[in-house]
């Protein structure tokens, strides 16, 4: 039967009311198709797994992180399993998101317009493209 998921739609709504400053900023930037016209939603259900923000035509989530996550087991099998179900996956820590939107911004334009495919890994940012055959 298809239809919404009462609870992950009730999750996902509980998980929208206590956005951390970070991602309230970079919303009013991707909300209502405001960066280059591509659609964004906020905390999709991916799986057993919500993603902060997502472009469905992309195949894109974009986490914003705190430094938590930093070397997180939780968010290496999080990443793992978004891939194998063919989402690409951008990180970015939560002060670059409030000290340098701009260039959070023109990161993302650049993945969602393929100019940004490879692998990266830093400090600051990750993107994990989804493999060729997933």
């Amino acid at each position: 039967m298809r239809g919404a998921d009462g609870k992950k739609t009730e999750r996902a709504r509980q998980l929208r009311q206590v956005d951390n400053d970070a991602e309230t900023l970079l919303w009013s930037d991707l909300r209502g198709r405001r960066l280059n016209g591509f659609k964004f939603v906020r905390q999709l259900a991916i799986g057993p797994y919500f993603a902060d923000f997502a472009c469905r035509e992309k195949m894109l989530v974009v986490e914003v992180d705190g430094s938590q996550h930093a070397g997180s087991e939780y968010d290496r099998k999080r990443n793992e399993f978004m891939g194998m179900n063919g989402w690409s996956v951008a990180r970015f820590w939560n002060m670059d998101v409030i000290t340098e939107r701009e260039a959070v911004l023109e990161t993302i334009v650049a993945i969602c317009e393929g100019r940004l495919a490879e692998r990266t890994s830093g400090t600051d940012f990750t993107f994990l493209p989804a493999p060729e055959s997933a």
